[in-house]
């Protein structure tokens, strides 16, 4: 009966999306630079003067680690809760527990893994570059940090969590979730220490070593917090995979 109620709310809430964007008069046209959101006064402010206040050319970054900085914040923090929830709803105790998985002596495959030691390494190293890499193109912390706990994932599926939990155990992985959150706050913090207000980066060019200008302060102080929301995104994203693939048992896995 459940299952019959679920579908029929799914049915009737895609006709709505079906329907609403259907109606096609509701929208501007492609490129139309009358549209609302072209000629907004703030759009042309961020197209204009994002590389002069902040030296940081992708507009995007600027936007969602600088302007609308408290935002962000708070999105990492919601990312923080949804884990630690999950984490105290589905943990339980490994002696009250069934154990998880297949046959702890069958041995894994020696393609799969093979690949996976060539591939972990290179998956890394990109997860930060693309993190490095947001203020110029698209990346930032939750790319980089989507990428990073893919790359633990993957070793918990060609070997098992257990050898996973080897490289990131889950008290790192716990205390990692909030020390991103502390090393975003903590940029804000800097900026009032100085007077400004809070995530106001540009006064930080005061604390952070060989920065003279604000605006080369702002770009540091986004690179900064993108570190921060890396630092819970791989973290969370590890966690919630080892708790739901063990029935919260975080031992053996699929």
């Amino acid at each position: 009966m459940m299952k019959k109620l679920a579908g029929i709310v799914v049915f009737m809430v895609g006709l709505l999306l079906f329907y609403g964007v259907s109606n096609v008069d509701d929208f501007p046209g492609w490129g139309d630079p009358d549209s609302p959101a072209n000629a907004s006064p703030l759009s042309q402010y961020f197209i204009t003067d994002t590389i002069k206040d902040s030296e940081v050319p992708n507009m995007v970054t600027a936007v969602l680690a600088d302007y609308r900085g408290y935002d962000t914040m708070f999105e990492t923090v919601v990312i923080f809760i949804a884990g630690i929830a999950i984490f105290a709803v589905v943990r339980v105790s490994r002696n009250n527990s069934p154990v998880c998985g297949g046959n702890k002596d069958d041995e894994p495959d020696l393609i799969i893994t093979t690949t996976c030691r060539l591939l972990v390494p290179v998956i890394q190293i990109f997860a930060l570059y693309v993190l490095a890499h947001g203020h110029s193109s698209p990346g930032g912390g939750f790319q980089g940090g989507v990428i990073m706990g893919a790359s633990f994932i993957l070793v918990a599926v060609a070997w098992d969590l257990d050898t996973a939990l080897g490289r990131f155990s889950e008290k790192a992985a716990i205390a990692c979730a909030g020390l991103g959150i502390i090393i975003y706050a903590g940029f804000g913090l800097a900026s009032m220490f100085y007077g400004e207000e809070f995530l106001n980066y540009g006064i930080t060019h005061k604390l952070l070593p060989g920065v003279e200008s604000p605006e080369m302060a702002r770009y540091y102080g986004m690179l900064g917090v993108e570190v921060g929301v890396m630092f819970t995104v791989t973290s969370v994203m590890f966690l919630i995979y080892g708790l739901l693939s063990t029935r919260g048992r975080m031992s053996g896995g699929l």
